[in-house]
C-alpha cells in the first residue's frame, strides 16, 4: 500500500478515511470495529447536556430506498444507489462515563496510529464550552463540534441547535476556541444558501478545520399507505449528495485558500468517492451512512480502493488534494464546444 498520509492542520492522519459519527460509533465495540477496519479516525456518536436530545434516541427510525423510492430491506447489502432516510438522537450515556470510555478508546487508537474523536452537538453554549474543557482535560486529542445537525429544527426545544447564522457561528466557535487548545473541527449544515460563508465564519472564530456538510431534511409520502414515511420529516443522504458537497468544498477552497483544512461528509460510498472529495479539496472524508447501512468493511474497502487510485495516478495524496477544484473555470471562460444542442431531440412518443 502506498502512503496515504494526509494532514488536517497539526494532525497527521494515516489515510483520508474517517468513520463518521452515528449509531455504529455509539459503543466501544463499534468504535473498535471501525479502528480494526483501518479508519484513520473514528468520530464517536455525539452527545450534549440535553435530556431531550438523549430521549430522542428512543424515537429513532430508519429507512433505505433505491432510486425508484422502493423501500429496501436492512440487510447490509443495499445497492450502490441506496439513500438513507432517518431520524436519530444523541447517545444516552451520562457525560463522565462517556468521556471515560472515549479517553480509553483513544489510547487504544493511538497504538494503531489513529484517533477517537468526541463529538459535541450544540444545545446550550455555556454547557458546550464547559464540556469541551473537560474533554481536553481528559487527554483526548481532537474535538468535533457539530453545529449543523439536520434534525435541529425538528427536535424538541433546547435539544440540539442547527446554526446557519454567520455572526452567531463566529461567536460560538470563538467561545469554544477560547476555552480549549486542542484541534477543533466544526461540522456545518448544508441547509444554507451559502455554506462558504458559514465555513469562513468558523475559520474566523478559530476553527482548525470544517466538516462539510450535514445531511438535508426531506419528506417522503408512502404511496401504499398515503402516510409520511417514518411519520415525519427526516434527514436524507446518499450518493446523490456527492456533487453538492463537492461543489461547496471547491467554492470554500477558493474563498478560504488552500492551506485551510476541509473535510467532506455526505455522499461518499466507496474509495473512489473519497478520491472525488480529495480532488475537490477535502483532505479527509467522514464516511457515515455507508458504514451504518453496509457495515465496517466499507472502511477497509474504501482505503484499498483509494490506495489503488493513488497508485494509478502516481501522485501523493497531498499532490492530488484540490487539484480538480483548482482547475474550475467559469462558464464565460469555457472554450467553444461543438453545438450538440442543435442535434439533440428527445425520441418521439
Amino acid at each position: 500500500m502506498t502512503s496515504l498520509t494526509t494532514r488536517i492542520g497539526s494532525i497527521a492522519l494515516k489515510n483520508p478515511v474517517i468513520c463518521g459519527s452515528g449509531e455504529h460509533t455509539m459503543t466501544a465495540a463499534g468504535i473498535r470495529a471501525a479502528l480494526e477496519a483501518g479508519a484513520a479516525a473514528v468520530v464517536a456518536k455525539s452527545t450534549n447536556e440535553s435530556n431531550a436530545a438523549k430521549a430522542q434516541l428512543d424515537k429513532t427510525d430508519y429507512a433505505l430506498f433505491d432510486s425508484n423510492w422502493t423501500r429496501l430491506p436492512w440487510n447490509f447489502q443495499p445497492p450502490a444507489d441506496a439513500s438513507l432516510f432517518c431520524r436519530s438522537g444523541l447517545v444516552q450515556s451520562e457525560f463522565e462515563p462517556w468521556l471515560d470510555q472515549l479517553a480509553a478508546l483513544d489510547k487504544e487508537a493511538a497504538e494503531r496510529n489513529a484517533y477517537v474523536i468526541p463529538s459535541l452537538i450544540l444545545a446550550d453554549l455555556d454547557r458546550c464550552f464547559e464540556q469541551a474543557q473537560r474533554i481536553e482535560a481528559r487527554g483526548l486529542r481532537v474535538l468535533e463540534l457539530n453545529i449543523g445537525a439536520p434534525h435541529g429544527e425538528e427536535a424538541a426545544k433546547g435539544a440540539i441547535v442547527l446554526e446557519r447564522d454567520v455572526e452567531r457561528i463566529e461567536i460560538i466557535v470563538a467561545r469554544v476556541r477560547a476555552a480549549i487548545r486542542l484541534p477543533l473541527w466544526i461540522k456545518l449544515t448544508g441547509q444554507s444558501e451559502n455554506v462558504v460563508a458559514l465555513a469562513d465564519a468558523a475559520r474566523r472564530g478559530g476553527a482548525d478545520a470544517v466538516v462539510m456538510m450535514g445531511r438535508f431534511m426531506g419528506f417522503l409520502p408512502d404511496l401504499d399507505t398515503g402516510a409520511p414515511v417514518l411519520g415525519t420529516s427526516a434527514a436524507f443522504g446518499g450518493g446523490w449528495a456527492l456533487p453538492l458537497t463537492a461543489r461547496w468544498l471547491m467554492l470554500t477552497r477558493k474563498k478560504l485558500g488552500t492551506s485551510f483544512p476541509l473535510l467532506a461528509t455526505n455522499g461518499a460510498r466507496n474509495g473512489l468517492d473519497v478520491a472525488r472529495f480529495l480532488l475537490s479539496g477535502a483532505a479527509a472524508t467522514e464516511m457515515t451512512s455507508a458504514v451504518f447501512t453496509r457495515g465496517y468493511r466499507v472502511l477497509t474497502e474504501a482505503i484499498e480502493e483509494l490506495d489503488g487510485y493513488v497508485k494509478q495516478r502516481g501522485k501523493s495524496v497531498e499532490e492530488l488534494l484540490g487539484s480538480a477544484a483548482d482547475r474550475v473555470e467559469t462558464y464565460q471562460e469555457q472554450n467553444d464546444r461543438p453545438q450538440y444542442w442543435q442535434e439533440f431531440a428527445p425520441p418521439a412518443g
